[in-house]
């Protein structure tokens, strides 16, 4: 029989479930109500501002459904603006509004402050490493040919 708590499954669990309490804590200890998700998605939304919402759920790993939940909580914080394309009413592309920009700016300092923290102690090798094991596990499980949404 296997031993579950010498498998990665349970630690990268913990882990997720840690991050998020982590961020959440830490950010509304400044003042900023934001989850982890929203700051994710105001970082797409800053590389790629206007993206059309269906990218989106492509590029956050997220379900259409789930996504147009985030987008309508994000929506009534003022962080972002669904608009309509132009010559397709069907699509909205989704920007970040000046609001969302300030909150983003804010809160990176603050996100910075916690990867410097979460990896304290570890060397260059050993986060490359970390990388590079959790980037082979996800196309393990991509290569199973499941919904990764």
């Amino acid at each position: 029989m296997i031993d579950f708590e010498k498998t990665l499954m349970p630690w990268i669990g913990k882990s997720r479930k840690l991050i998020d309490y982590f961020f959440i804590d830490r950010i509304s200890q400044h003042g900023i109500e934001l989850t982890k998700v929203q700051w994710i998605l105001l970082m797409k939304l800053k590389e790629r501002n206007g993206e059309p919402q269906h990218n989106l759920a492509f590029l956050t790993n997220r379900d259409k459904a789930s996504l147009t939940r985030l987008l309508t909580t994000m929506e009534s914080k003022n962080l972002v603006a669904r608009i309509p394309e132009e010559s397709d009413h069907r699509i909205n592309n989704i920007y970040i509004t000046s609001h969302g920009e300030k909150i983003l700016k804010q809160s990176m300092p603050i996100v910075n402050q916690m990867i410097d923290e979460m990896q304290e102690g570890l060397t260059e090798e050993e986060k490359e490493l970390a990388v590079n094991v959790l980037k082979k596990i996800i196309d393990n499980i991509k290569l199973k040919d499941i919904s990764c949404s």
